[in-house]
């Protein structure tokens, strides 16, 4: 994002993912968007799989009721493709270990609108016959605080949203194989008192001191279904 400088000069900021290396790390997050009025989260996923797909999706808590998910995929087929928040922010056998849809509140799948359904149930989004989809979701379910290094999974085919005859459409919206999936890192532009390393050309690059730049994300003792 481009600014204007003191010096009348244009300043850029280059934002990078920040993954969480423990739960710990995770907790405490959590507790500091949580309590933050003035800036309520924001959180980003690079998408990558074993084909051609991947992407970018950023997650922003506009308000405590309201996220604001929106973000670019390629290298889908044209046509409607399941997008969810997983459990796990584990890719140690790729999107296949990112366990269930993220479902808290022990809720049968369905679409964002209604009110029961996984809390990371987001719909589908719409490839283009270039592959490309781009999207913009408002949801009153996720918050930011409560996804953070857990992961985001794009299927191949689209979801029934709950609605289908199949026997996984109560549980997965029977929207197929995973294509991509990334863990959901908090934003390090959130970050506080951060120091400039670079700057160069125009393109300023801003570290924190102590904050790691890659790690794990959350992992649980349980096994993710081998059915998902």
């Amino acid at each position: 994002m481009a600014s204007k400088s003191g010096d009348g000069g244009t300043m850029c900021a280059l934002e990078f993912t920040v993954q969480m290396s423990c739960q710990s790390c995770v907790d405490a997050v959590h507790k500091t968007l949580k309590g933050a009025a003035e800036n309520l989260g924001a959180a980003v996923a690079i998408m990558e799989g074993s084909g051609t797909v991947q992407g970018v999706v950023r997650f922003l808590q506009l308000s405590s009721e309201l996220c604001l998910i929106e973000g670019t995929i390629d290298g889908l087929e044209p046509g409607l493709h399941g997008l969810h928040v997983h459990q796990y922010g584990d890719l140690t056998k790729d999107c296949s270990s990112c366990g269930d849809h993220f479902n808290p509140d022990g809720a049968s799948h369905g679409g964002p609108q209604d009110t029961d359904r996984h809390r990371g149930d987001l719909g589908n989004v719409h490839a283009e016959a270039s592959g490309r989809a781009t999207f913009r979701i408002e949801d009153k379910q996720l918050k930011v605080w409560d996804v953070i290094g857990r992961s985001l999974v794009v299927d191949e085919g689209e979801d029934d949203l709950g609605r289908g005859g199949h026997p996984l459409s109560k549980v997965t919206g029977n929207s197929g194989k995973r294509l991509a999936c990334g863990i959901i890192a908090r934003s390090a532009g959130l970050f506080q008192n951060p120091k400039q390393i670079c700057s160069c050309d125009g393109l300023t690059i801003w570290e924190e001191r102590g904050r790691p730049i890659a790690g794990q994300g959350r992992k649980d003792s349980a096994q993710p279904p081998a059915h998902l």
